[in-house]
């Protein structure tokens, strides 16, 4: 049993881009397919989809590359750990990057990117970073 789902996705994604896999299989769950629908859009990954695997759902997700095979993905951090939770207000939500990359928060209204959060005047959990 793992103490945090969420890390360890985030953790095969960062392992698995850095040795050029074209995709990647993690554990199902609605939190984990929102999130990496969420990138997806972003233009972070290539693809998810939700397979069976030996009779377990498992989201296989595509990583994507540059033209010279640059990972797209130079940094992908948890922010809100199971023991410290970081809740914020949307005055106060973080501009990664300079606007560049991209806080995952947890609002009432599903994940969003932190530029949608802020625009729509929500605060939330940032769940992750990336850039």
């Amino acid at each position: 049993m793992l103490s945090d789902p969420i890390a360890d996705m985030l953790t095969r994604i960062r392992n698995a881009t850095r040795v050029f896999k074209e995709s990647v299989d993690v554990p199902a769950s609605n939190f984990k397919e929102d999130l990496a629908k969420l990138l997806v859009g972003e233009g972070y990954l290539k693809s998810c989809e939700r397979v069976q695997v030996d009779r377990f759902p498992v989201l296989r997700l595509g990583l994507k590359y540059g033209p010279r095979r640059e990972q797209v993905i130079k940094h992908l951090e948890r922010i809100s750990r199971p023991g410290r939770r970081a809740y914020v207000r949307h005055r106060d939500l973080p501009r990664v990057h300079n606007g560049m990359g991209l806080a995952v928060v947890s609002t009432s209204r599903g994940l969003l990117a932190d530029q949608e959060a802020r625009k729509s005047g929500l605060g939330g959990e940032i769940v992750c970073v990336v850039w």
